[in-house]
């Protein structure tokens, strides 16, 4: 009786799943049978394999959509008996391959043979359809950066202005929802700063607000991965593009590609250049008790110049259908120069000119990293089983160096001060081993495990000279020398377990993290770091789940929950007590005692597609237990005594890192694609912000909170179909605001910039393209901070980029019947 019982219960959902079929299309049957179909997907000449291919599976209601494997092999599996379905196939560079299938029992298909989009070898390979501007993902928004156009010969700095939720700051650095995130570089961490990354390098970016347990612990502001270019189409193909404008712009771009049978080699060559003058304010009361003492004034000008080479390359190796390996080898290079004057104003409590200053520095900074990783990939049985390895080894040198005079005079012209010369010195050494398995099983349709293991090691030592020159150029080393090293190691492990319970898909996993860094200061012996946790008893500090939760309310509509805790450890710099003097009026030191940062993320997301477009909404909470926060203060008596002869004013800012006691946020994001006129595609963001800031340092409240906003536009269009020399126009122009935010001394300033480019695409299959952009329309693109404290008021602003124009020339090229081993062939030599 409990058997029957039970069959008789489990035999529920099936026929419920079979009665909903049912009534969603007549060709589907009572029969609960499920049966498999697979093929391989080849080139129709050289009948090579091709890899990523989207293979769609259609019925009625019933809609499955895999890729092809490496050997462009693919498997349908748990296929319910529907009778016909309609197969499309899409590939890169291939035309789309429809065909109807009669399903009514486990059938291969063989090999589809797919005909290529241009029979001429000298021809364009290109895809026939675009790829959507933005994509979702259980845990992750995906943005193809095709249509991207006003970053074309700039660098990933660019593309992230171009993206919605994410903003950038006067120095390069990206923020999303007002939090740092990290940045991975085909799925791995990177020492490359984002405008180390050429722009035309770049695929795909995929944005990740509240990472899985998959993903490293140390991502509390989320992950921002950005995805390399790297095909594999047959034959040989590739771009090469040359660019140039003003100020001081120049950039040009080669990548290759090469692949026949089982091996695929890639090459990609960079060189971008920039510079451009920018200025900077800076405007300032010093108080005591309440009361004003004394004003100060200061205003730069900046010629600054960057150019970044870059070059990378490897190979694919295709065991069998099963096995691949593949290694990749990247170097990149890059020199900055910097000339810099400051006039300063020194003026008494009645805001009189007491006495005036000037600061020249010429600035020089030169690093060289490379990158290496070998990859192993085996798929079992099916696509999405499959196990991963790979290794990862950065390096890289720095040097550095600086030459700085400082001059002050009375008001009749005579030296106020001695006449005061510094010079600065560095160089330093980056190497960084990161090991990695991945293990993968979709089981069945909903259910899916995945667990892996990660290690992660840094070591980073530097070398900084300061010297101090007296009027005949002799030098005194002064105590702002520093020589320091420090290590840093994570061990982590992770698991993760998706299925599905009636209308609701779930994803569960835990993450363990161990982390350890050990500083020292050679010079002084004295040392620095951290290790969590530090005990057994604070095991829980290094567990790290995650929870995601979807309902599916119908085939255009999602609704998610999700949480999850992460870590933020404190950056090096920001623990290291070296006193950075680089602006003598603002100085920098890092505090050795500072503590990580944990977060609690949660969020409440709904995604609806509709004809024509999406929309994305969404609400979250982020609770930041001991915030890492910028703290300043106005320079103590003791501090400057210490840093007599280096130039540095009484007036100076000192600024540090504290832990806050906590910072919450709570925001909700908005963000809607809409295609319009059949060419036109806007693309609008919107995020709105509250932030609560806890912080206390002594007897000092460093308490805040307000609201802020930021929101951006994105409109692409295209001309098709004309017949006219405007055909295959492209337009795009994006619009950013961003309103001002607190902190915890005072809150930032509100910047508004605009971008615009154009793009023409001519030549048989639009194999050239010749594109103009203008980077900060109206030159608006500054960043400033308001400091109100009880010992100084001060207002500030900055800027690092200027309006740039650009002009880029790029060709596209391919030959299909392209043969790396015609020679061996032809000589007997074997079959490759």
């Amino acid at each position: 009786m409990k058997r029957s019982l039970l069959l008789f219960v489990c035999a529920i959902p099936l026929f419920q799943f079979s009665y909903a079929q049912k009534k969603a299309t007549n060709t589907i049957t009572n029969n609960s049978t499920k049966f498999k179909l697979s093929g391989k997907l080849a080139d129709k000449i050289g009948q090579n394999g091709i890899a990523g291919a989207t293979i769609q599976l259609q019925t009625g209601e019933v809609k499955r959509s895999i890729l092809s494997g490496a050997d462009g092999s693919f498997v349908f599996e748990n296929l319910p008996n529907a009778g016909k379905y309609n197969l499309t196939v899409t590939a890169m560079g291939y035309k789309p391959f429809k065909q109807t299938v009669t399903l009514s029992s486990s059938s291969d298909l063989g090999n589809l043979a797919l005909e290529q989009e241009s029979n001429n070898l000298s021809a364009v390979v290109v895809s026939t359809t675009a790829k959507p501007t933005m994509q979702m993902g259980i845990d992750r928004k995906i943005f193809n950066v095709e249509k991207n156009i006003t970053a074309q010969g700039g660098t990933a700095v660019d593309v992230m202005k171009n993206i919605p939720s994410l903003t950038v700051d006067i120095n390069g650095n990206v923020q999303m929802r007002n939090t740092s995130p990290q940045i991975f570089v085909d799925g791995r961490p990177t020492i490359l700063t984002l405008d180390q990354i050429p722009a035309d390098d770049i695929e795909r970016v995929e944005l990740m607000t509240n990472p899985s347990s998959k993903f490293d612990a140390s991502s509390a502001g989320g992950i921002i991965n950005i995805i390399l270019k790297k095909n594999k189409r047959s034959g040989l193909n590739g771009i090469a593009s040359i660019g140039g404008g003003t100020p001081d712009v120049l950039n040009g771009n080669l990548s290759l590609n090469a692949r026949q049978q089982k091996v695929n080699l890639f090459v990609n060559g960079n060189l971008n250049q920039s510079g451009g003058y920018s200025k900077e304010e800076t405007y300032r009361q010093n108080k005591s008790g309440g009361e004003v003492t004394d004003y100060f004034n200061q205003n730069s000008e900046n010629d600054r110049k960057r150019r970044f080479m870059s070059t990378r390359f490897g190979a694919d190796y295709f065991i069998d259908d099963k096995n691949t390996v593949t290694f990749t080898q990247g170097f990149t290079e890059g020199k900055f120069r910097n000339h810099q004057t400051q006039d300063q104003q020194y003026l008494d409590k009645t805001n009189t000119l007491d006495y005036t200053g000037n600061r020249l520095s010429d600035d020089n900074f030169r690093f060289f990293r490379y990158s290496s990783r070998l990859t192993y990939d085996k798929v079992f049985d099916k696509p999405e089983h499959k196990l991963t390895a790979d290794i990862t080894y950065n390096g890289g040198t720095k040097n550095s160096g600086s030459f700085i005079t400082t001059n002050q005079y009375n008001l009749d012209g005579s030296l106020h001060a001695p006449v005061n010369k510094v010079r600065n010195g560095g160089s330093g050494n980056d190497n960084q081993i990161v090991a990695q398995v991945d293990y993968t099983n979709q089981m069945t349709a909903d259910k899916r495990i995945e667990f892996g293991g990660r290690t992660y090691f840094n070591r980073t030592t530097s070398a900084f000279g300061t010297y101090s020159l007296d009027q005949a150029n002799n030098e005194t080393k002064l105590p702002l020398s520093n020589n320091y090293k420090y290590d840093e190691t994570v061990y982590a492990g992770y698991f993760n377990y998706a299925n599905k319970f009636k209308s609701f898909k779930y994803q569960v996993g835990l993450r363990m993290e161990t982390s350890k860094l050990d500083g020292t200061m050679i010079d002084s012996a004295k040392s620095f770091g951290y290790s969590y946790p530090s005990s057994f008893k604070d095991l829980l500090e290094a567990m790290f789940p995650s929870v995601f939760i979807t309902k599916q309310l119908n085939e255009s509509q999602d609704l998610q929950i999700n949480y999850s805790k992460r870590i933020r450890r404190p950056r090096w710099w920001e623990v290291n007590p070296f006193i950075d003097i680089n602006d003598p009026m603002n100085i920098s030191v890092g505090n050795p005692g500072l503590a990580p940062e944990y977060t609690n993320s949660f969020e409440l997301n709904y995604f609806t597609r509709y004809k024509g477009g999406s929309v994305t909404a969404g609400v979250y909470y982020k609770n930041n237990v001991r915030d890492i926060t910028e703290y300043s203060d106005t320079i103590s008596s003791q501090l400057y005594q210490q840093l007599a002869n280096a130039g540095v004013s009484p007036n100076a800012i000192v600024n540090t890192f504290i832990n806050a006691g906590h910072t919450n946020r709570w925001g909700g994001e908005f963000t809607v694609q809409q295609k319009m006129l059949r060419e036109l595609d806007l693309t609008y963001n919107l995020n709105l912000q509250y932030r609560k800031t806890d912080a206390q340092v002594g007897d000092k409240s460093l308490n805040n909170e307000g609201f802020n906003y930021n929101t951006k536009f994105i409109a692409n269009y295209k001309i098709t179909g004309s017949r006219s020399v405007f055909n295959n126009l492209n337009f795009q122009w994006v619009a950013q605001y961003e309103s001002p935010q607190v902190i915890p001394q005072g809150k930032t300033k509100d910047v508004f910039v605009s971008d615009f480019a154009m793009r023409k695409e001519f030549l048989k299959n639009n194999a050239a393209a010749l594109s103009f952009s203008i980077s900060d329309i109206f030159n608006t693109r500054r960043y400033g901070n308001i400091y109100d404290t009880e010992s100084f008021y001060q207002d500030s602003y900055g800027r690092w980029d200027i309006r740039t124009f650009r002009l880029t020339f790029s060709y596209k090229f391919g030959k299909s019947d392209f043969n790396m081993f015609k020679r061996h062939d032809e000589e007997g030599g074997g079959n490759g």
